[in-house]
Formats: C-alpha cells, sequence, structure tokens
C-alpha cells in the first residue's frame, strides 16, 4: 500500500531530477519552444518539496492536491497549469484514505491524465507530455512502477520524429520534426521518480 510518505518521496524523486535534467529540458525546448522549461519546472518542484516539508499532508490525495496546486501558482507557461492539473486531478481521485493501492493509484494518474488531455486539447501521437503520460498509466496499471517508467522514456523518445500539433512547437510546422518533446521528456522523469520513491 501506498501512503503519503511516498507520495512525498515521489515528489522530491522528481524535485531531484528535474533538478540533475534541467539544463537537458531547457536545450529541448529551445529549438521548438520558449527555451525555459527545465528552469520553470525546477522552480516549481522546488516550491513543491519547500511546500510539503511545511506543511505535510497527511494522505495521499491531499499531498498530490497541494504539490499540484503549488506548480499552477509558481510554474509560469503551460506547464503549471498542465502539471498541476495532473497532480490535482490525481489526487482528488484518491480522495481522503490514508493509503492507496497501486490498482488505485494507477486508475487515479488515469483521471489526472485524461483531465490534462481535456486541458490541452492533446492526444497521443500530438508531440505533448501526453506521448509519455498514456503508455506510462497504461504500464503501471500492468507491470508496476520500472515498467511504467520504461514506457514513458520510450513514449518521451518516440516523439521525436512527430510533427507537433498542440503547443508552442506547432507553430513550427515541419521545423518540430527531429526534435524529442522537452514536456514528454520532462513527464518521463515524473513517472521514473515513482520506481525511485518506491525503493526507498
Amino acid at each position: 500500500m501506498l501512503d503519503a510518505d511516498f507520495f512525498r518521496r515521489w515528489m522530491t524523486a522528481t524535485a531531484a531530477s528535474v533538478d540533475r535534467e534541467a539544463e537537458r529540458l531547457t536545450a529541448l525546448d529551445s529549438p521548438i519552444g520558449d527555451a525555459d522549461h527545465g528552469s520553470n519546472l525546477q522552480r516549481g518542484f522546488r516550491a513543491v518539496t519547500a511546500t510539503l516539508e511545511k506543511e505535510a499532508p497527511q494522505t495521499p490525495g491531499a499531498v498530490l492536491t497541494l504539490a499540484g496546486r503549488q506548480l499552477i501558482s509558481t510554474v509560469g507557461g503551460a506547464s503549471g497549469p498542465l502539471y498541476g492539473t495532473l497532480l490535482r486531478r490525481t489526487g482528488k481521485a484518491l480522495g481522503d484514505a490514508p493509503e492507496v493501492s497501486e490498482e488505485q493509484f494507477a486508475e487515479a494518474l488515469r483521471a489526472g491524465v485524461d483531465a490534462v488531455m481535456t486541458l490541452g486539447g492533446a492526444a497521443p501521437g500530438d508531440k505533448t507530455m501526453i506521448d509519455a503520460l498514456v503508455p506510462a498509466v497504461d504500464a503501471l496499471r500492468d507491470g508496476g512502477f520500472a515498467a511504467a517508467g520504461t514506457a514513458a522514456e520510450q513514449g518521451a523518445l518516440a516523439t521525436t520524429p512527430l510533427q507537433a500539433r498542440k503547443g508552442r512547437a506547432s507553430y513550427l510546422g515541419e521545423r518540430s520534426i527531429g526534435h524529442q518533446d522537452p514536456g514528454a521528456t520532462s513527464s518521463s522523469l515524473l513517472v521514473a521518480a515513482l520506481a525511485e520513491a518506491d525503493g526507498e
């Protein structure tokens, strides 16, 4: 079973991963976006870990809801609302339970991903974070955290040959082809951090 501590560790592991990869995320964002994806997420997840330490929510749902709210208020551009919606909606779906199963978490995360698709209007194949998140949720249900991390990473890599149909990169048309999507890449870091949190 997964408790509030697990979800706090997930956010901490994500923040550490974003810290390590911030320059790479910004480099990916440079040719097809605003060249600020790494620095924006770095600021956001640092704020999340600071807030969680200060407020110490007691349930999985409360941890994710607070984290999502913090991202929305801290991160500029599209990333804040999209990541914030993902975590808030997942947290809301988990409700007030003190512990949740992996299956319950997988279902809640699917609700979070659905909310992101609704907000951004993106579908798999549009070269967005959805290309990492959808396969990750499918793999999580059947194969656990490690499988979800692998699926998310493969999904992010698979955005390289795609033409962007949503977001800032879509303005570039065919020039967006050949670049790995930064949002899918940061989403794969978020998913990979689950196995890290589980291993502690």
